[in-house]
């Protein structure tokens, strides 16, 4: 049986290229790069040049880039420095972010004397913007944005632009889970002042287990996990050579080939709706994830017409690997946060899959999958 994967929002396979480089440095390059002999400097030499590489992706400076675990890692980072070393009495934000800022911000309020603002969402996902100025204009208190780049399951883009202006004009700190938008997206912090972003290296066919988070210069920042002194003090820990010289080629893959692996994903995102709405009846697209110019291409979240309880199991039976919502609630009994949020209680009862695309994707897998979805009788 073959295996189609359309769950590349969850993590995507790791490129060939990217396998063979850090299979190589594994067995060549294995200092400590805090070591001061020549083994060690090699390690931190090739670290510091991948620090410097991938700043250049975002127009960063190579000192705004820390290495990390992953997005999730990132994201406490910045958010918990936010209220413990910056003075962050206020943090805004929404009820669709991703857990890793939803679970840390809710931790904050718990354990800090911080007020937290939640935004309202529409039903198609998207925050008020009157709202957060009002917000963001009601107190002297300083103030935290946090706001994802790109939905994880319905796919949305955040008007980043709007929201960063917005935070500039009222003196407030702008941080965006950016796990779905790095690598597939070009962004400039120069050109789109923000302060702080996240970013993990297995959304764009690098490793696993590790990422950055992007901090502006001049914003002081103290580490989660103590020990040494490593990322300028900023994460103690040995550096995870392999991965992040993994993640830099993988980045820098990304980057190369990104006009062209837009338009094809883009055009497989739109035969596969096509190819719902001519073959089953009434499919929904949840959020923007059908709109070409307001959704990631590579997310598409389809609510059909009842609950089919089993629908994910029979399509895994088929060898067909796609999303209920986030991987990170896989086994939840409690269903999308996203979906519960911004559809009714009778729409959100109803089945949704997250189907989510690579450059490995063919329009023949994807006949497959729509043959197999109308043997299901949907």
């Amino acid at each position: 049986m073959k295996t189609i994967y359309l769950d590349n929002a969850a993590t995507t396979s790791m490129l060939p290229e990217v396998i063979d480089l850090v299979s190589d440095l594994m067995k060549t390059t294995y200092g400590n790069p805090s070591s001061t002999h020549h083994i060690g400097r090699k390690s931190k030499s090739l670290v510091e040049t991948a620090r410097k590489n991938i700043a250049k992706h975002f127009k960063a400076a190579p000192n705004e880039i820390v290495f990390t675990a992953g997005g999730s890692e990132a994201d406490n980072l910045i958010l918990k420095n936010a209220v413990e070393n910056l003075g962050v009495k206020t943090i805004i934000s929404s009820k669709i972010e991703h857990h890793a800022v939803l679970h840390t911000i809710e931790f904050i309020e718990k354990n800090y004397n911080v007020e937290v603002k939640w935004l309202d969402i529409d039903e198609n996902g998207v925050i008020n913007f009157n709202q957060l100025e009002g917000f963001l204009k009601l107190d002297s208190s300083k103030k935290l944005v946090s706001l994802m780049y790109v939905n994880n399951e319905i796919g949305n883009i955040l008007n980043i632009q709007k929201v960063s202006d917005l935070c500039i004009e009222n003196n407030a700190y702008f941080h965006s889970d950016a796990v779905q938008a790095v690598g597939h997206f070009n962004f400039d912090v120069q050109q789109t002042p923000i302060d702080f972003f996240a970013a993990s290296a297995h959304k764009f066919h690098g490793p696993k287990g590790v990422g950055f988070a992007y901090i502006k210069n001049g914003i002081g920042i103290q580490p989660l996990l103590l020990g040494g002194e490593q990322e300028r003090g900023a994460r103690a820990g040995t550096e995870n050579v392999h991965s992040i010289l993994g993640m830099e080629e993988a980045l820098k893959i990304a980057y190369q080939n990104i006009n062209i692996e837009t338009v094809k994903i883009q055009a497989l995102k739109n035969y596969f709706i096509a190819q719902l709405k001519q073959n089953l009846d009434e499919v929904k697209f949840n959020g923007f994830s059908e709109d070409i110019t307001k959704s990631s291409y590579i997310i598409l979240n389809v609510r059909f017409p009842k609950d089919y309880s089993m629908m994910l199991f029979s399509l895994d039976l088929k060898g067909i690997a796609v999303s209920g919502g986030s991987a990170c609630q896989s086994g939840s009994n409690k269903g999308s946060h996203v979906l519960n949020t911004i559809l009714n209680e009778d729409e959100a009862k109803k089945t949704s899959i997250r189907f989510s695309f690579s450059k490995f994707n063919t329009k023949e897998e994807l006949d497959t999958v729509i043959k197999v979805l109308k043997e299901l009788k949907i």
